[in-house]
C-alpha cells in the first residue's frame, strides 16, 4: 500500500482562493485585474508581498508559541518509536521499521519503486527529494548517477533509466549510516514533523496526532481532494476539532471515515486494517494518550508493543 499523488512538500496545505485589492472607491478589484496593477506598479507590489510575508511570518511565531506550551505527545522519544512501528507494521508488515531501510520494491501500485522506512516512491517525488537533499550533503553517493532518471520517472510508475542497477544501488548505499539518517531526516520534516505540528493546532493529543501522521504518510501531503489535507477539510466541513470547540473522539471518528471512503474510492478491494482495526480499536478503547501496552492487528496479523 503506498499514497498516490505527487507530493507538495510544504509543511502546511496550500488554500486557493481569488486575490482582491482595495481601490479608492472601497470597491474590490477582481484578480487578473490586480496582476495587471502589480505588474505595472512594482513599487507597490514588493511592499505588499513584503507585509504579507511578515504576516505569515507573524501567524507562525504564533503558532510556534502555542504549541511550545503544550504537552509533547507524539514527539517523545518512546511515543515517536512507538509511532514509527505502527507505521512499520502497515507499510512494511514488521514493527522492526530498521530492518526496512535497504527495502525496495515496485508493488504494482501505480508509484513506481516504493523504498526505505516510509515508503519512499519513485513516483512521488518524494523518493526523488530525498536523493537530491542526501547528494548535497553526499556528492558522489552511489545514488547520485541516477538522478536524471529519477527526475524522468518523477510522477510515473516507469523504471526507464533506474533498470538494472537502481535497486542494488539502493540497497547498497542504504548501508551507509549517513543515508539511513537522511531517511529519517527526511521522513520528519516532509511527514512526521507536519502532521504533529498541525494536529496539535487542531487541539489534538497523542492518538490524534498518530492519525494524522499515518494519513499523511499513506496519502501524501498533497492539497488534492486525495491528499492528506484534502481529507482533513472533508473531515472539517462534517466535524468541528477541538481547537474549534469540537468532541475530539467525534472528529478522530469523522476523519477515520473520510480516510477509509478515500481509500477505498481510490483502490477499490484495499484491506483497510491501519484504520479498522488498529487506530479505530485505539479509538474506541479510549486511548487517547497511546498508552502501551498496545494491541492491533494488520492484514491478519496480531502486534503487541509491551
Amino acid at each position: 500500500m503506498k499514497r498516490a499523488g505527487v507530493l507538495l512538500l510544504g509543511a502546511l496545505p496550500v488554500i486557493a482562493a481569488g486575490v482582491y485589492l482595495a481601490v479608492p472607491d472601497g470597491s474590490a478589484e477582481p484578480a487578473d485585474t490586480a496582476a495587471a496593477a502589480s505588474s505595472s506598479s512594482p513599487d507597490t507590489a514588493g511592499p505588499a508581498r513584503d507585509d504579507a510575508k511578515d504576516r505569515a511570518e507573524e501567524e507562525r511565531e504564533a503558532d510556534d508559541a502555542l504549541i511550545a506550551d503544550l504537552p509533547p505527545g507524539l514527539a517523545t522519544p518512546a511515543k515517536k518509536e512507538l509511532a514509527q512501528q505502527l507505521v512499520s507494521s502497515a507499510e512494511n508488515s514488521t514493527t522492526k521499521w530498521r530492518t526496512a531501510y535497504v527495502g525496495i520494491e515496485d508493488v504494482g501500485d501505480g508509484d513506481g519503486y516504493t523504498a526505505g522506512i516510509i515508503g519512499f516512491c519513485t513516483g512521488t517525488h518524494d523518493l526523488l527529494t530525498l536523493v537530491e537533499r542526501y547528494t548535497e550533503a553526499h556528492p558522489g553517493n552511489g545514488l547520485a548517477a541516477y538522478l536524471p532518471a529519477l527526475r524522468e520517472v518523477d510522477g510515473s510508475d516507469s523504471h526507464e533509466g533506474l533498470d538494472p542497477g537502481f535497486t542494488a544501488a539502493w540497497k547498497a548505499e542504504a548501508e551507509v549510516p549517513a543515508f539511513r539518517a537522511a531517511q529519517e531526516e527526511e521522513r520528519d520534516r516532509v511527514y512526521f514533523e507536519p502532521a504533529v505540528r498541525l494536529a496539535k493546532l487542531d487541539g489534538l493529543g497523542t492518538l490524534g496526532q498518530f492519525v494524522y501522521y499515518d494519513a499523511m504518510v499513506f496519502h501524501g501531503p498533497d492539497t488534492d481532494a486525495e491528499g492528506f489535507y484534502g481529507l482533513r477539510e472533508r473531515a472539517m466541513a462534517e466535524a468541528r476539532t477541538p481547537g474549534q470547540g469540537g468532541d475530539e473522539k467525534t472528529y478522530l471518528g469523522t476523519f477515520l471515515d473520510v480516510r477509509e471512503q478515500a481509500m477505498r474510492a481510490k483502490r477499490p478491494g484495499i484491506d483497510t486494517s491501519r484504520v479498522g482495526t488498529a487506530q479505530r480499536r485505539f479509538l474506541a478503547a479510549g486511548n487517547m494518550k497511546l498508552a502501551t501496552p498496545l494491541e492491533w492487528e494488520m492484514y491478519g496479523d496480531a502486534y503487541r508493543v509491551p
